[in-house]
């Protein structure tokens, strides 16, 4: 199979979807790989070394959407990207169409087979391609919201691991997976008092063995939500419910109640965001204020550290890659984690979770693969 990978166009976005050890992987598989120029300059890779692995080096990426069979990208393809797809031709890359009508009909309308990272399982229930930019965006949560704090960015003026004599900074973490256990242990880390809310009674037990009673734990109430958020510099938000649109947790008359100055991290922004205020923003213009709360809600975290970011994602998606690469839409058919990948096949959505969000009849993926 001939596998494509272009260069990442989305603000500020300096991940690869193909690392050169991901190339010397699908090359050693039979595969012919074709990198636009520049593609790894964000992770210190330039063509050299794309070619010593055994790519070849395309001009544009419109090169790479016309020639290739599958095409391997990070984050969900643009307009102009989306307008080069083609029937026949499997897109593997991260989508998040719940929040993104426009994209979605732009894939439907392709005839693009779309296999997204984010709603590949495990045998565990996991989402093992999510996950590591998800501990990737935890980690970075706070780093973000300990940024924004400082009165020179809009903040509180607080210091979240304070000092001795005066009181460390509060952190509410919305959700307890792998967002918010990352989050939860970087604060922890940095000395901040940290909550961390879910509905899970037993992964609220988990995080508290974890941290040692570091951390505390609740379960999600209303009064759980409004005490902790009001009380914290931090806010976190950490909730996923895979392939769908996030639940909004902190509503507009919740958010005119907390102090001037507190931040929120929105996380699920990639699925809408979890707090009713927010809205996408980029590395460029990271954050804005509603009511004098501080909003960081930029849709592509990880790639403000690309090399850590691009490294953990090929490991995680290499697998499934080549077995597309090797088997076609027969290793959608052949692993059952695989197919809850699909989103969308031949202008058909087959992810349930995303057809229900956006008003889609879903399709049963097993049968309009068959047809």
């Amino acid at each position: 199979m001939r596998v494509g990978c272009p260069k990442e166009i989305k603000n500020h976005e300096y991940r690869v979807g193909l690392t050169p050890g991901a190339v010397r992987e699908y090359v050693a598989h039979g595969h012919e790989v074709v990198v636009e120029t520049g593609a790894g300059a964000g992770i210190g890779a330039d063509d050299a070394a794309y070619a010593a692995a055994g790519a070849a080096i395309a001009a544009s990426a419109a090169e790479i959407f016309a020639a290739c069979d599958m095409i391997v990208k990070v984050k969900e393809p643009q307009p102009q990207e989306w307008a080069q797809l083609r029937e026949g031709q499997i897109l593997y890359t991260y989508l998040h169409l719940a929040p993104d009508p426009a994209q979605a009909r732009g894939l439907v309308e392709s005839g693009v087979t779309a296999v997204a990272y984010e709603t590949v399982t495990d045998d565990r229930g996991g989402l093992p391609l999510l996950a590591p930019m998800s501990e990737v965006a935890g980690r970075l949560a706070i780093q973000a919201g300990a940024t924004a704090l400082q009165k020179a960015n809009g903040g509180r003026g607080v210091l979240l691991g304070g000092v001795p004599g005066v009181a460390p900074g509060r952190v509410a973490v919305l959700g307890g997976g792998v967002v918010g256990t990352n989050a939860a242990r970087m604060a922890v880390g940095l000395g901040a008092e940290v909550a961390v809310i879910d509905r899970s009674i037993p992964r609220l037990r988990q995080l508290d063995e974890m941290f040692g009673g570091r951390v505390r734990t609740r379960y999600a109430t209303v009064e759980a939500l409004e005490e902790e958020c009001l009380a914290a510099d931090v806010v976190v938000g950490a909730v996923l419910i895979p392939g769908a649109a996030a639940p909004k947790l902190v509503g507009r008359e919740m958010l005119r109640a907390m102090r001037k100055g507190t931040v929120l991290v929105d996380v699920a922004i990639d699925q809408g965001g979890c707090f009713e205020t927010s809205r996408p923003t980029t590395h460029a213009e990271p954050t804005y204020e509603v009511d004098g709360i501080v909003h960081y809600c930029v849709a592509n975290m990880p790639g403000a550290v690309p090399v850590t970011s691009a490294q953990a994602l090929n490991n995680a998606t290499l697998r499934h890659g080549l077995a597309l690469a090797d088997r076609g839409l027969k290793a959608l058919a052949d692993d059952p984690h695989l197919m809850d990948g699909l989103n969308v096949h031949r202008g058909r959505i087959t992810n349930r979770a995303v057809a229900e969000a956006l008003g889609y009849e879903a399709a049963e993926p097993e049968a309009v693969l068959a047809a």
